[in-house]
């Protein structure tokens, strides 16, 4: 068997991505009475951990919320909307806060310990990228860049869901201070940037049936020869 970088796991073919791509929606309301399974939830939490961001900081936590009094306490601030009750699942993405040279030294540690080298071989990539969080070579709001890590993680989690047959809606609509206040989370070092609820469309939602709107794609993607 080879190494495990070449290792071609077996592919989705083009036509069931694009069916999934196609399938899924931003979800207006959920059956409560269905739940995801254990082992997909389980899939989804992997597909979390395994999402690319600059340098493989990881500048992010994932907060599962389970409690259900916390749900309902959270409808206030995402603007009325129901789906963090009546969906099987509601993830918190949150950005970390600020991001230091300490947390580029724990990830060279645990880059080191994956891969069974010496940490001190990875020095000149650790100075180069804690350069980069304490004095960035163009303008950046590096709460703005954890920001954008997060979406990454937000996008693979939603394509993920939508290849296992898992309805998501993404939520901006929402407070994050208030969120930050309730799940307790002030002072932690995270804050809260979007909502991801997952689980199934209910029967009674209009929007399942609505043709997806999209501009051309002529419009949206254009080649530079």
């Amino acid at each position: 068997m080879g190494k495990l970088g070449s290792i071609v796991p077996s592919m989705t073919t083009s036509d069931d991505l694009l069916s999934a791509l196609q399938w899924r929606y931003a979800t207006k309301k959920f059956d409560s009475n269905r739940k995801i399974d254990d082992s997909t939830w389980q899939v989804l939490e992997e597909s979390l951990v395994l999402a690319p961001s600059s340098f493989g900081l990881q500048p992010w936590k994932f907060f599962v919320i389970d409690d259900a009094q916390i749900r309902e306490s959270l409808v206030p601030a995402s603007w009325g909307q129901t789906q963090v009750t009546e969906a099987s699942h509601v993830v918190v993405l949150a950005a970390k806060n600020p991001v230091t040279p300490d947390d580029v030294q724990a990830h060279l540690v645990r880059t080191a310990e994956v891969r069974g080298v010496a940490v001190e071989t990875l020095e000149g990539l650790g100075k180069m990228v804690k350069g980069f969080v304490t004095a960035p070579p163009y303008p950046l709001d590096l709460k703005e860049w954890a920001t954008r890590q997060v979406y990454l993680a937000l996008g693979t989690f939603m394509t993920s869901a939508a290849l296992l047959g898992i309805d998501t809606c993404p939520m901006e609509g929402i407070a994050p201070a208030t969120y930050d206040k309730i799940l307790g989370l002030e002072g932690s070092g995270y804050e809260t940037v979007v909502v991801c609820c997952a689980g199934f469309r209910s029967d009674g939602d209009k929007y399942a049936s609505l043709p997806k709107v999209r501009f051309p794609k002529s419009q949206l993607i254009q080649h530079i020869s």
